[in-house]
């Protein structure tokens, strides 16, 4: 009965989560910030007043969205043009490879193109500008909500240190430290790996000849904050305008192996050495997260997603009847680096 009363349970706060995205995505954003900030903060509110030090705080926080809405803004923007003033060239790569499939025996082929088109193409580009555009709604309500939160960590602070259940001040306490410091690791070793991934997208995609090198280059950086769909994104776009481009299968077979060799190397063998055990993290519940939260809160989910699931293993550490759940989720031990006792 217990067991099926905490299933329920969960089931209704997921459901209400999803049910309550509009409200809960920002308060989430703005908590993962804040967690990433607050070490600046709290430098700067020992040599100056503490609305000083918020102002300063926000301040570089506005001007780092601004630069990376703009990465975004200008890769994406000249990639979109160039789909929309290729769109014939795509919709005749489109139209034989109909044909060939149909002559090959598969008649699906043809019901995709009704839908599957170059005006299709054009019109999802066009949707994705829309999109991106009205994020910026998104981004004031989440630096509201930031701007509240960092003056009341102080004072939160002071109600746990307060509490008469110690059991549970303790627990809050370290948890929270514990899921910042790990966020904070998360953001670091991903920003690094993004950079890389960029760098080496970039290089790779000059050294072919590809049209739009540095875009290609910016949108793997950006997409690499997504774990598995963003790099599946990224590596398939360059494809299929290496096909456009060189009119050439080898050639767009090539851009795709080297462009996945390039993100298994960086995902798969670079970024876990240098992340270590700090966050490691089941593959399987990485991509579960990746998918569960983009399906509750869409693009902002696909994104908080992993960082939501490092929260949860920081507080389940931290109690001793839920260590096992962090253990579980975990990868090759417990998620924070100590050994299971036999």
């Amino acid at each position: 009965m217990r067991g099926t009363l905490i299933l329920i349970a969960t089931i209704v706060i997921l459901a209400a989560a999803g049910y309550a995205r509009s409200f809960l995505a920002p308060i989430a954003f703005a908590l993962f910030i804040a967690a990433l900030v607050w070490p600046l903060q709290s430098a700067l509110q020992r040599h100056m007043p503490q609305l000083v030090a918020l102002a300063i705080v926000t301040l570089t926080i506005v001007v780092v969205f601004l630069l990376f809405g703009s990465l975004i803004a200008w890769s994406f923007g000249r990639v979109g043009r160039g789909v929309i003033n290729d769109a014939a060239r795509f919709q005749v790569l489109y139209d034989q490879l109909t044909n060939w499939l149909e002559s090959h025996g598969i008649v699906l082929a043809r019901l995709w193109a009704e839908h599957f088109n170059a005006s299709w193409l054009v019109r999802l580009v066009q949707s994705a500008t829309t999109r991106l555009n009205t994020t910026l709604s998104f981004w004031i309500i989440v630096l509201i909500y930031l701007v509240l939160g960092l003056l009341e960590i102080d004072a939160f602070g002071q109600r746990v240190r307060q509490m008469s259940n110690q059991a549970a001040a303790r627990v809050i306490h370290d948890g929270t430290e514990a899921a910042a410091a790990k966020l904070r690791s998360y953001m670091l070793v991903r920003t690094l790996m993004s950079l890389l991934t960029g760098f080496l997208v970039w290089v790779f995609a000059a050294a072919i000849g590809l049209n739009y090198a540095a875009e290609w280059g910016v949108i793997a950086f950006v997409l690499n904050y997504v774990p598995f769909i963003g790099s599946f994104v990224a590596t398939l776009l360059p494809t299929l305008f290496a096909l456009a481009q060189f009119a050439s299968w080898q050639v767009s077979l090539t851009v795709f192996v080297c462009l996945n060799v390039i993100q298994f190397v960086v995902g798969s063998y670079i970024e876990p050495r240098v992340c270590g055990t700090v966050l490691a993290i089941s593959p399987i519940v990485v991509l579960a997260a990746v998918f569960f939260w983009t399906f509750l809160w869409g693009l902002p989910g696909a994104f908080i997603g992993v960082p939501i699931v490092i929260v949860l293993m920081a507080f389940a550490a931290e109690h001793p009847s839920t260590r096992w759940l962090a253990d579980l989720l975990g990868e090759g031990g417990t998620s924070t680096g100590k050994k299971v006792a036999p």
